[in-house]
């Protein structure tokens, strides 16, 4: 069973946990660190998204973001990151590799197999760089169908038009534009 820390409006700990499964039911907040992988390529800055499996409990079979992961009670954003980073992806990297890229709080109202689902989450948001080809990604199949580059014009035109099937956030996309072209 999954535990998490139940948080204020700014990401801290309140000093009550909470489960998974109560807190996706009654909206209760907490945390999770997005990590998008970005890359160069003839001239174009590319994302790597990931396909959620279809059984997933919340937006199965939707594109998301390149690693994403609610952080345990009493762990905190980087390492969370790091540690999903390698197990969705295979991928290991230095907390120095993750450029911030700011908080973002989001609360979800929808269903999903039936059941109520209320997320209100504060994430924590990152760029990593690494330029990596999908066969060199080992997928946690559990979680993910499969990933794929898309160029980051293209990706927010397919989120804005809701072209893909997705669970993006816009904002977080607006999020990474100044990280990505200040490089």
């Amino acid at each position: 069973m999954e535990i998490f820390d139940v948080v204020d409006d700014n990401g801290n700990p309140t000093g009550k946990t909470i489960d998974r499964k109560t807190a996706h039911r009654e909206g209760i907040p907490h945390r999770t660190a997005h990590v998008w992988i970005a890359r160069r390529r003839g001239g174009r800055i590319e994302l790597l998204l990931q396909k959620r499996c279809a059984d997933k409990d919340s937006f199965p079979g939707c594109y998301d973001i390149s690693s994403a992961g609610h952080i345990p009670a009493g762990a905190d954003y980087i390492p969370s990151a790091l540690r999903e980073l390698k197990e969705e992806l295979g991928i290991g990297a230095e907390p120095e590799e993750l450029l911030e890229c700011g908080l973002k709080k989001r609360i979800i109202r929808t269903q999903f197999h039936g059941e109520p689902f209320i997320d209100d989450q504060i994430s924590k948001v990152f760029l990593l760089w690494k330029d990596l080809e999908v066969t060199d990604i080992v997928l946690q199949k559990e979680e993910i169908d499969s990933v794929m580059w898309m160029e980051f014009e293209e990706c927010k035109k397919a989120v804005g038009e809701n072209s893909i099937p997705n669970c993006i956030d816009m904002e977080e996309l607006h999020m990474l534009e100044g990280k990505l072209y200040d490089i």
